[in-house]
């Protein structure tokens, strides 16, 4: 079988991809691949919305402020400002394509976009639709996508690694395409491409307890890697405070947007603890809101707390949350009378694969968009809602850069076809299963929220002992889906304990009891790995 050969081979299917993939489609072939369905990526749980200034009262200066804030002193200004400036038009870029973002009546009886407020921010600049932004994003984008004769969609298709010059011998770095698995027809084939664009999103499935959906496997991070990229920041894990705590609801994401619209944090005896941890209380960054909940947990012995909205008029609430609220009313909770139990749980992954400010990374021909990559926009603590709009921003930077390039840049050669000559089908699916759930729950366990080195250090030895027994079983057998996303978990999981260990502060999403303040004594610096 030939290989299959495009321009640009975008590999990941969130906001980040499609609208990198639409804004390539009139000038380039794309070709698009979705792990699983096309719309399944983080992009379509994204409940709180897209931050950006639109409000009059509001300023650039002030949202780049509150960003830097969040940040912990480790986000790249430059970064920060060219995201955040550019933040009006992409919003105007996604209502042109259809996006029904929620609107209000004014006064003279026009329309007007509704800005709600999060953690972090000290204006209300959070653009939104209803509390499924991203569902509606998302759909928008997938409807434009399928319709683009310049784009063809490849779902249930899982990348197994990058083809770079070098691997094939070459002296050039270069990535020429990859070899991915149709997971439905259970065979590899071989892609080339003059680009190649990670916008495959985060990695928060190596814990236990996840906001994320299953695909969230950390896979750009760990192909970027092994091909040689840079990655920096990975101990900065992001756990989002609220995330339902019910046992057929494990990963249902309460928007921070209910905590912006005025809920309260309170203990099971109806009293609140956040004012204890921080003034700006339920509005403080996740981090502390995250911390003072695995803080309260931890010393009551308690599986949950609880977030309270129902002081807020029914239809408020009903109208303002109605996904939160009919998924709570499924499962017995009626939020405009009941609190709802939440716990903290692994969310966004604000390190990544290192990119520039057109989303290049080290490997030339090769871009990370989105959550797979590490811009400098965040820092050491994504602020609520800037990540959609980091996603919209550098595939808007990434496709320029493309285009400018695009016309002088040569076809690859043809490339070898994947060798499974060596291999057979698993006799031992066990290892497997039982292999992913090791990783999640030491990672819960020892590199969680509140850390320790010698915690870190027993995971690092666990990690480096399934490592050995991952490599040996990929060897030996015929590459799944499931086998893909565990190898990738545990460089992912790796990537992060050693950053962790570098790291003798508390800064941002990193706390641990070891070095319980900043590292004064020198200015902050990003932790990068070198493969």
């Amino acid at each position: 079988m030939s290989s299959l050969a495009y321009d640009v081979l975008v590999i990941g299917s969130g906001a980040a991809g499609l609208s990198l993939a639409l804004r390539l489609a009139d000038h380039a072939r794309v070709a698009v691949l979705s792990k699983t369905a096309l719309t399944e990526s983080n992009t379509l749980y994204a409940q709180g919305g897209i931050s950006a200034v639109l409000d009059e009262g509001d300023s650039i200066e002030s949202h780049i402020q509150d960003t830097l804030v969040a940040g912990a002193g480790l986000c790249d200004p430059d970064t920060v400002r060219l995201v955040v400036s550019h933040g009006k038009e992409c919003i105007d870029w996604l209502l042109d394509r259809g996006v029904p973002f929620t609107e209000v009546v004014s006064e003279n009886g026009g329309h007007h976009l509704h800005l709600t407020r999060e953690g972090g921010h000290t204006h209300r600049r959070v653009v939104h639709a209803a509390d499924a932004t991203g569902l509606a994003v998302e759909t928008s984008l997938e409807q434009h996508t399928r319709a683009h004769p310049g784009i063809e969609v490849f779902e249930y298709h899982n990348v197994i690694d990058l083809i770079t010059a070098k691997k094939l011998g070459g002296r050039e770095q270069r990535v020429l395409g990859a070899y991915v698995l149709d997971s439905q027809e259970q065979k590899v084939k071989t892609f080339r491409a003059r680009y190649v664009v990670l916008a495959s999103g985060g990695a928060s499935k190596v814990y236990l307890y996840t906001s994320n959906p299953d695909i969230a496997t950390g896979d750009g991070i760990a192909i970027a890697w092994r091909a040689g990229a840079r990655v920096a920041n990975m101990e900065f894990i992001q756990f989002h405070p609220t995330c339902l705590f019910h046992p057929h609801a494990r990963s249902f994401l309460i928007s921070e947007a209910v905590r912006g619209e005025g809920g309260r944090l309170l203990l099971a005896d109806g009293s609140p603890f956040m004012p204890r941890f921080d003034p700006r209380g339920e509005l403080a960054p996740r981090d502390v809101v995250a911390r003072a909940i695995d803080h309260e947990m931890k010393r009551l012995g308690v599986d949950c707390v609880f977030l309270d909205v129902s002081h807020q008029p029914a239809e408020f609430i009903k109208s303002h949350f109605p996904t939160i609220y009919a998924r709570c009313l499924e499962l017995g909770i009626d939020i405009t009378r009941q609190p709802i139990p939440v716990v903290p749980a692994a969310h966004y992954t604000c390190g990544g694969v290192l990119a520039d400010h057109e989303a290049r990374t080290d490997i030339p021909g090769l871009y990370a968009v989105g959550e797979v990559a590490c811009t400098g926009l965040h820092g050491a603590n994504r602020m609520a809602s800037n990540s959609l709009l980091e996603c919209l921003v550098f595939a808007k930077q990434a496709a320029e850069d493309i285009l400018r390039g695009l016309k002088d840049q040569p076809n690859p050669p043809e490339l070898p076809e994947w060798d499974e000559s060596q291999v057979t089908d698993s006799d031992e699916e066990v290892v497997v299963s039982h292999n992913w759930d090791e990783i999640r729950r030491f990672m819960w366990d020892y590199v969680g929220i509140v850390r320790t080195d010698k915690r870190l250090q027993r995971a690092l030895r666990r990690v480096e002992l399934l490592k050995q027994e991952i490599a040996e079983y990929y060897g030996n057998f015929r590459v799944t889906s499931d086998l893909l996303e565990l190898r990738n978990l545990v460089i992912v999981a790796e990537l992060i304990i050693r950053s962790a260990l570098l790291r003798k502060e508390s800064r941002g999403l990193h706390f641990t009891l070891d070095y319980p303040g900043l590292e004064t004594r020198k200015p902050p610096a990003n932790t990068i790995l070198v493969p």
